[in-house]
């Protein structure tokens, strides 16, 4: 049996589980209609769903991104999957915001979804096609997940590339200066708004490199910008 949203809220509030204050589980319904709009041109999910221009999203909650067997993904998902990006809902919510916030190279050609209420209904309705957790409140996935919005304040600091420059040497003891991509990805030539939400999402740990994590961390608001000031326009 498919058991309706409020019904898994209420099983979910009698057995001690409540949504984080401030967030909804999502109307379902209206995510089923939202679906339709902007994700069915090429993802199916539900019953003999298949594999389109993107994979199909049954069971998507706890999956691993890139691990569809057969499906050709780009060499960005496969990347990140390889180093461990699984999808939850704050990953989720997160790529449903702008895809280039987690996978900077994805095929994904999409904008995103800004209002928070709409991803949360995509979300709603995908859980339904989930395996296990759409009955179980501690299962993944939970009612509460992690801010992963930037202040608009954040994306609006214009960095020095100089600054920007100084600071890029521990980048570059990796990734390639001349923008070649030789078993690491690009970081030259980026828009500065996908460097900036990039490196956020390492600080809040949604990307799961570890080492970016700990180099994302050490860095302020500032110096992000400034790398991602320098970055995007070096020759």
């Amino acid at each position: 049996m498919r058991w309706s949203l409020a019904a898994i809220a209420a099983s979910w509030i009698a057995a001690g589980f409540t949504p984080a204050a401030g967030q909804s589980l999502g109307d379902a319904t209206r995510g089923a209609d939202l679906f339709k709009n902007e994700c069915s041109a090429c993802h199916q999910v539900g019953s003999g769903a298949q594999n389109r221009i993107g994979p199909k999203l049954n069971g998507v909650f706890g999956r691993r991104a890139g691990s569809i067997e057969g499906f050709k993904y780009s060499k960005s998902i496969a990347r990140m999957g390889a180093d461990g990006l699984e999808w939850h809902l704050e990953t989720l919510d997160a790529y449903l915001t702008n895809p280039k916030t987690l996978v900077s190279g994805t095929r994904m050609n999409y904008p995103g979804l800004a209002k928070p209420e709409d991803r949360a209904a995509i979300l709603a309705y995908l859980r339904l096609w989930s395996d296990n957790p759409r009955d179980i409140p501690e299962a993944d996935p939970t009612a509460s997940k992690r801010e992963v919005e930037l202040d608009p304040a954040v994306l609006a600091i214009q960095g020095d590339p100089d600054f920007g420059q100084y600071l890029s040497s521990e980048c570059t003891t990796c990734h390639q200066s001349d923008g070649s991509d030789k078993g690491i990805p690009s970081i030259t030539n980026w828009p500065t708004q996908d460097f900036v939400m990039a490196m956020h999402a390492y600080k809040r740990k949604l990307r799961p490199h570890p080492v970016m994590q700990m180099m994302a961390g050490r860095l302020s608001d500032d110096e992000i910008a400034a790398l991602a000031a320098y970055f995007e326009g070096v020759d």
